[in-house]
């Protein structure tokens, strides 16, 4: 199983109480299908930085969970099909990290158990500035 986060735009209209049934549901449809909920955390209402369908604020709310990968399809067509639900967004969590305390950042680093496919040896980090995802700036 992997680690994943899941961020929640809610209308900010809806009632507390579907509110609420929606993150039941989402939390029980990762239980359902063979994962297990880490952390949820309401982040409360915010200003979005672009107008979606009529709203100008949403009510933002994080999950982080373990799962299958086969359990993100049927999640997020889940969340698709829900009109409360104004954005939502599934990351898979590599590698959590925990803040620094005065040691070295790479004495930071946890590995996740179970994480074998990593390509890149513990406590070594990638210069994401000249990565192939962000090449150097041409003239």
């Amino acid at each position: 199983m992997r680690r994943y986060e899941l961020m929640l735009v809610l209308r900010p209209d809806a009632p507390e109480d579907r509110s609420q049934a929606i993150l039941e549901k989402t939390t029980r449809h990762v239980t359902d299908s063979g994962g297990q909920i880490v952390k949820t955390a309401p982040w409360g209402r915010r200003r979005l930085a672009y107008q979606v369908d009529r709203y100008r604020e949403g009510s933002y709310h994080i999950i982080h969970f373990d799962a299958p990968p086969e359990a993100i399809v049927d999640l997020e067509r889940t969340l698709l099909i829900t009109e409360e639900v104004l954005r939502h967004l599934v990351v898979r969590v590599d590698r959590p990290v925990r803040a620094a305390r005065g040691k070295d950042e790479d004495d930071d680093l946890v590995p996740v158990p179970g994480d074998e496919d990593q390509d890149e040896p513990q406590g070594e980090r990638i210069d994401e500035s000249e990565s192939e995802a962000a090449p150097a700036a041409t003239d």
